[in-house]
């Protein structure tokens, strides 16, 4: 399994947003990101911290439908 990145909350919504995802919403510091699929809306939350979690971000990009690997090329 490949490493994740360590990555800020604001370098994770930028690699997302070039993945075609779209900031829907944001309440305190977690950003709600959608991307319209021809199966539905895919959706993830992003903790907007200086430094986001491995785990939460693994977790975050599972709920989104990216790998590690397309994430990473993001960047």
């Amino acid at each position: 399994m490949p490493r994740v990145p360590i990555v800020s909350g604001s370098e994770a919504v930028r690699a997302l947003q070039r993945l075609g995802f779209k900031v829907d919403r944001q309440r305190g510091s977690h950003v709600v990101m959608k991307r319209t699929t021809p199966t539905g809306e895919i959706g993830c939350v992003i903790p907007m911290h200086r430094e986001v979690a491995a785990g939460t971000l693994r977790s975050a990009l599972k709920m989104a439908g990216v790998s590690i690997e397309e994430f990473t090329e993001a960047l």
